[in-house]
Parts: C-alpha cells; sequence; structure tokens
C-alpha cells in the first residue's frame, strides 16, 4: 500500500556530488527531459539566492531544484513560489513534528522559531506560453547554518534544522519528503487553482495582521500586513492606503 511520503509517479530523480548551482543544472538538462525532474545536490559550489546573491552551502544542507516544463502564463508559474513554500512547510513538520515552530514569510522564505531556514528561487526560460521550463530551487539549512555576516536592519538570522529542532536528517531523505509533499500540493493549485493555495499560506504566515516593512528598489512601505491577494501580492495597510506589493524584501 502507497504511502503519502512515497516518491511521487511521474516526477524524475537526479543526485550529483558536486555541480555549480542546481538551478543551473536544470537549465542544461531541461531540452531532454520528458516530465518534472528533482535536482539534488551533495555541494553546491556556486548557488544562488534572490536578486543575484550568493547562497551559502555548507556540506549537509539541502540544494535541489525541481525543473519542469509548463504550458502557463508567467504570472501563474510564478505562484509556484506559494506552492513550494507550502511543501516545505508540510516536509519540515513531518521531518520534526514540529509544526508550531515554522512560519512562512512573504514572499518565499521558511521560518524557524523566527530565524530564516530555506528559501526559494524561481527562475525561468521563455516568456508567456512558450515557456521552454522553469525552475524552482530550494535551499534549506539541514545541518548547518550560514554565517550571518552583515545582515541589514530587520533581517532575519539564519538558523539550521539541527540547532532548532535537535533533528539531523540528509539532504537525500529530506527530499524523500519534499518531494511528495510538493506532488500533492502542485496538484491541488493545478486542480483548483491559486485560492486554496493562498488561504493555506496566509494559514501559515509570519506577521500576519502586524507591522512589518516592505523594501522595494524605489520605496519604503510600512504598514500592517493585511492579506496576500489573488496574484500573489502582498497588501500592507497603511496611513495612506492599501498597497499591493508584487516583489520586496520584508522586515520585521
Amino acid at each position: 500500500m502507497a504511502s503519502e511520503w512515497d516518491w511521487p509517479e511521474g516526477y524524475g530523480r537526479r543526485v550529483l556530488a558536486s555541480v555549480d548551482s542546481t538551478n543551473a543544472e536544470a537549465a542544461r538538462v531541461a531540452p531532454g527531459l520528458a516530465g518534472p525532474e528533482w535536482i539534488l545536490a551533495l555541494e553546491q559550489t556556486a548557488g544562488r539566492g534572490r536578486r543575484g546573491r550568493g547562497w551559502a552551502d555548507p556540506k549537509g544542507n539541502f540544494a535541489a531544484s525541481l525543473v519542469m516544463r509548463p504550458n502557463e502564463t508567467a504570472d501563474k508559474v510564478a505562484l509556484r513560489s506559494f506552492v513550494a513554500s507550502l511543501a516545505l512547510f508540510d516536509a519540515l513538520v513531518a521531518v520534526t513534528g514540529r509544526a508550531e515552530a515554522f512560519a512562512l514569510k512573504w514572499p518565499n522564505d521558511v521560518l524557524l522559531n523566527g530565524g530564516k531556514l530555506a528559501g526559494i528561487l524561481l527562475e525561468s526560460a521563455g516568456s508567456g506560453a512558450g515557456f521552454s521550463h522553469f525552475t524552482i530551487g530550494i535551499g534549506v539549512n539541514l545541518r548547518e547554518a550560514p554565517e550571518a555576516g552583515a545582515l541589514e536592519p530587520g533581517a532575519v538570522p539564519p538558523v539550521s534544522v539541527l540547532s532548532g529542532t535537535g533533528v539531523a536528517i540528509s539532504p537525500e531523505a529530506f527530499l524523500d519528503f519534499l518531494a511528495p509533499a510538493y506532488a500533492r500540493a502542485e496538484a491541488q493549485f493545478v486542480t483548483y487553482g491559486f485560492e486554496p493555495i493562498r488561504l493555506a499560506w496566509l494559514a501559515r504566515a509570519a506577521r500576519l495582521g502586524e507591522v512589518i516593512t516592505a523594501r522595494t528598489s524605489r520605496e519604503e512601505v510600512t504598514g500592517t500586513f493585511e492579506t496576500v491577494d489573488g496574484a500573489g501580492n502582498l497588501v500592507l495597510s497603511t496611513p495612506k492606503g492599501r498597497h499591493a506589493i508584487a516583489a520586496a524584501e520584508v522586515f520585521f
């Protein structure tokens, strides 16, 4: 009898000893894939975070990408960051049994006891319905939290699963939880659209109903975190009215 944590049907699995970046490897192999495929690297030498930043990847941490070939518009593809966030949350709860310790930070981070545990990076090739592929890159501090370095004021310091919960798990074993969790969330998204994903994400959101600050390349907006709208925008309530923000760094 199949378990909810069995490897999902139709998803490929590729484990590499070392690679520059799993997202870069995904772009290289995408043209030859017949279906979605997970690429896990036990060592990543040039990992990337959002806005072109480097992603520190100490040995024993999780670095993987899911490459898919959609027939969708860019705005729908972008909502996969919420799908991936929910899958990460579910996988982490299954591994640790600590649902109360985790929260989701808009747009695509996972927090553990208030510290940054995981990040998600979406990249795509092509445009509109002509996407050749898109990739969801996921990094999780399983064993070790990178050095905090010079954090911006209000930025969330990094933590690890091991330090925060005492649970030790290998990257390969963690993928066995994440892949089926993602497949379930993806099936829900494809079948029912974004609304159930949005509501489930909000139920796990960090600082919902509290005052936060969103910094974009042009402005800084402080207001009450009201919701995430149907397009995935962060909605803040401010003295000047409601602001819907498509892309920003959030600070508490």
